[in-house]
């Protein structure tokens, strides 16, 4: 497993706890995008490693074939004193230093090939925090909207719950019939009981009010004037005849005095 694999497989299993225990979600994406933070600088530590080793192997190549070339350099100059034995001694050092710095070139062109990676891998990493720094006030303010949601959901299903309004109508009902049970014993009691003739005085007293009150009112509207007397009580047309025919006999009686 590689580098990023195993930060990777870290990640995930933070995450993965992190989510089972989510009770906050802006607390949680600020501790998961710290989490990320800081597995990027272990992340930047090990490249930084392995760009230290890669640069020195690139150094042990160069230097190898630099004392390759220093050997060659002798041989040439045994050759020209005339010491032939020297240089082909000078001439195997030659030949063992170049084998080796080829070696390290390939093994510094591998490993340079391997940080390359590791360092694309690191930029892509870092570009995934920043773009998960920027999406985190979206998904903080999207899950402040569900969570506003889901609170006017719970408060609407509180509303239909009309269990409490069909209580208050049935109780608003007994009392009604309560009422009305009460006012049919008492007039029961008072058709059973009662004074039959005060009742019929009572009710012409009413009238008499009633009568009264339309006086007042015919007054305001101006159909009689003002302080005119007005009988307490109406007289059936009979009555206003016989007493109409009484005054004309008085004054009959009272001519022949005269």
């Amino acid at each position: 497993m590689g580098l990023f694999d195993r930060l990777s497989a870290l990640v995930r299993s933070n995450i993965n706890d992190l989510i089972s225990r989510a009770e906050n979600p802006e607390k949680m994406l600020n501790t998961l995008i710290v989490d990320m933070k800081t597995q990027l600088a272990k992340a930047k530590q090990q490249v930084a490693s392995a760009i230290a080793d890669e640069k020195k192997l690139q150094a042990d190549a160069e230097n190898m074939k630099k004392q390759a070339e220093d050997w060659e350099r002798r041989a040439m100059l045994a050759v020209q004193e005339g010491r032939d034995d020297m240089a082909k001694q000078a001439l195997g050092r030659y030949n063992e230093q170049l084998q080796g710095a080829q070696q390290l070139q390939e093994t510094w062109l591998r490993h340079k090939a391997e940080t390359d990676a590791l360092k694309l891998s690191l930029r892509q990493l870092n570009d995934k925090i920043e773009e998960a720094k920027r999406k985190k006030n979206i998904l903080v303010a999207r899950a402040k909207r569900a969570e506003a949601q889901q609170r006017i959901q719970e408060t609407m299903s509180g509303m239909s719950d009309k269990s409490a309004f069909e209580s208050f109508e049935r109780m608003a009902e007994k009392i009604e019939a309560s009422e009305r049970k009460a006012l049919a014993a008492a007039e029961l009691n008072e058709e059973v009981s009662g004074d039959r003739l005060i009742q019929q005085f009572e009710a012409l007293e009413y009238k008499g009010s009633s009568d009264q009150q339309l006086v007042e009112l015919k007054q305001r509207m101006g159909l009689i004037a003002p302080g005119a007397p007005q009988p307490n009580r109406q007289l059936n047309k009979g009555a206003a005849n016989d007493v109409h025919d009484a005054e004309l006999v008085e004054e009959g009686d009272e001519g022949p005095t005269r």
